[in-house]
């Protein structure tokens, strides 16, 4: 079982994007997603290779990923079949 830390926004931003001092992090976007309403952030850093920016989904246990939900996935998919 994963600590409650490791639930946190905070702490998938450190481990996906791995900010140093040098490198603050920007939320760009929040909301919630068309399929399923869960939220979800996009976050940015700078650094001097580029730019680089992930978006993190809020699950139903809370933990915060950088994938949707299953159900979500699903989902997603057949909505764009059905476009």
């Amino acid at each position: 079982m994963k600590s409650t830390s490791e639930q946190s926004l905070r702490y998938q931003v450190e481990k996906w994007l791995a900010p140093g001092s040098t490198a603050p992090v920007h939320v760009m976007e929040f909301s919630r997603t068309r399929v399923g309403h869960r939220r979800y952030v996009r976050v940015e850093t700078s650094q001097p290779t580029g730019t680089r920016s992930l978006f993190f989904f809020r699950h139903d246990d809370g933990y915060w990923c950088v994938f949707p939900p299953d159900s979500d996935r699903a989902k997603m998919h057949v909505e764009r079949l059905a476009a």
